[in-house]
């Protein structure tokens, strides 16, 4: 099954419109791949039948959420890019603290474009090690994501054990159940931290914020990439205006800041403090 021209095309306005997310013509045959799975689930011939589903039938609004769930792309791993985390609860969660971040208030976490959920999680486990040394400490994290499907995993919180690697071991002993039957190499976050993490569906490009308070870090990384310039300026403008004075910005590695106008002060790579 192949996309003629015409359809890839149709599919790639309707994505980036969508989504922010660019098609160029490179991506073709990673959107073929994807979207055979959802030729096969709703019981339809071929990728051109499929398209004449979504565009001639009507079947637009009814498959938009499995649409964005295919095309979107969820790596991630839990402390990835560790040197955040580490920046996160050495340094950044303690400046925080002197203005009453986490102490006064609880501390306000983001984790945009949260995938299956390690991130949160991991930015749970940073914290929650924060919270042993210091008395009185809060936290609370809200993450998002424009991806249902990743987000039910995400809630799920139980991952494969291989997955679970790359968490120190003292931490997986806190922070880690797992399956009494030694046949299922499976783990699951602990309760207390799952109930530090609460999660919701969000479309960055469409710039609705749904809290009222304004956060202290913002974890948005490796999400921009996927964006054209205008879109890039528009998703940082929209976490800029969320962040309060003095807060955190942490993007991935592979994204920068060059060229636009924001208040957003350099520390280290990929790490930004509004100013």
């Amino acid at each position: 099954m192949e996309l003629n021209n015409r359809d890839f095309g149709r599919l790639a306005q309707l994505i980036e419109g969508h989504c922010g997310i660019k098609m160029p013509p490179t991506k073709k045959l990673m959107v073929e791949g994807r979207l055979r799975r959802r030729v096969r689930a709703l019981d339809l011939r071929d990728l051109d039948d499929y398209c004449a589903f979504l565009f001639d039938r009507g079947g637009l609004d009814q498959e938009m959420v499995h649409l964005v769930d295919v095309v979107t792309t969820n790596k991630t791993d839990f402390f990835r890019e560790p040197e955040h985390f580490d920046f996160l609860g050495e340094q950044a969660a303690p400046m925080l603290m002197r203005s009453g971040a986490g102490v006064a208030r609880p501390l306000r976490v983001w984790s945009a474009a949260c995938s299956t959920g390690q991130e949160p999680y991991t930015l749970a486990m940073v914290l929650a090690e924060v919270a042993a040394r210091t008395r009185g400490y809060r936290f609370v994290i809200r993450a998002t994501d424009i991806s249902s499907e990743v987000l039910a995993t995400a809630f799920r919180a139980i991952y494969p054990a291989e997955q679970a690697e790359p968490i120190p071991p003292a931490l997986q002993r806190r922070y880690l159940m797992r399956g009494r039957d030694d046949r299922d190499n499976m783990v699951r976050v602990v309760p207390e931290l799952r109930s530090k993490v609460s999660f919701r569906h969000m479309n960055l490009i469409e710039g609705v914020y749904p809290w009222e308070e304004p956060m202290d870090v913002v974890f948005c990384r490796n999400v921009l990439i996927y964006f054209d310039r205008p879109t890039q300026t528009q998703v940082l403008e929209f976490l800029c205006s969320n962040l309060v004075r003095g807060g955190w910005l942490f993007l991935g590695h592979s994204e920068t800041l060059s060229g636009l106008a924001l208040p957003l002060q350099p520390v280290l790579p990929a790490v930004y403090r509004r100013v």
